[in-house]
């Protein structure tokens, strides 16, 4: 099955370089639909570009408090410098307490595939 998702180009060019490996999203519905051994399609939010990944794992969490205790954050697209400062907090930027609350998160692990 084909996901779409859209990202910002800076977590979208950390994606097709290798470096971010495990992209960060709530467990709604949407999300829940996804199963090891789909495809996810990115589009970069500015240029429009994409790029393919198959989904290798997925890894469902109650909150993103528990997800940041217990995935590598730097495959989560933080650098080395941020990794001291990372918070589950920064997951508010995208998500509503109340949808993190409803939902639970979800840390999908991709391959991107060969262009």
């Amino acid at each position: 099955m084909l996901h779409e998702m859209k990202l910002f180009p800076k977590p979208f060019a950390a994606i097709r370089s290798g470096k971010k490996t495990i992209e960060l999203r709530l467990c709604d519905e949407k999300r829940q639909m996804i199963a090891i051994g789909d495809t996810v399609r990115f589009t970069n939010t500015v240029s429009g570009e994409t790029l393919e990944a198959d989904v290798i794992a997925l890894h469902r969490f109650g909150s993103f408090h528990a997800l940041y205790a217990v995935l590598p954050l730097d495959k989560c697209g933080y650098s080395k410098e941020e990794l001291s400062t990372a918070t589950p907090e920064d997951m508010n930027a995208y998500y509503s307490p109340e949808q993190q609350a409803k939902y639970g998160a979800l840390g999908i692990e991709i391959k991107v595939k060969a262009e």
